[in-house]
């Protein structure tokens, strides 16, 4: 079921990337791992399920789990690149969630940590949403 539901959702690869972003134009980007070769299949679900509580608003619980897959990432030995990428995401997604829960600063401070890993539109996409959203 969760594997039908992130196909429908997924909108699009990044790049050569195993990533996909959920949401309309005018919200947040969630990420998504659709294929991943860089990951431990720990991750993955780890990183999916974030993505889909935040999507449910579960911010709380979407909190948690963005958590650990970041701790997990940090374990990963893939490609040096691609680590920082989804660590990048990770990051990003949790910000999403901290900022749903209203925990503004802790929030934009991982969107910030995110574009300063990686400078992915989607990543910006999220800290300039954040910045309009909160009036900095």
């Amino acid at each position: 079921m969760k594997f039908t539901l992130l196909k429908t959702i997924a909108l699009g690869s990044l790049l050569t990337c195993s990533a996909a972003a959920m949401a309309n134009q005018g919200d947040y980007k969630l990420m998504v791992i659709e294929d991943s070769v860089t990951a431990a299949p720990a991750f993955e679900k780890s990183f999916n399920s974030c993505a889909l509580t935040v999507e449910s608003k579960n911010y709380e619980e979407a909190e948690a789990i963005c958590t650990q897959a970041i701790a997990l990432l940090k374990q990963s030995h893939g490609p040096r690149l691609k680590v920082r990428e989804l660590t990048s995401f990770a990051l990003s997604n949790r910000g999403v969630a901290r900022i749903k829960a209203q925990k503004d600063t802790a929030g934009i401070s991982d969107l910030y940590e995110a574009v300063q890993i990686s400078k992915n539109s989607l990543v910006t996409h999220n800290l300039t949403r954040a910045k309009k959203e909160l009036s900095l």
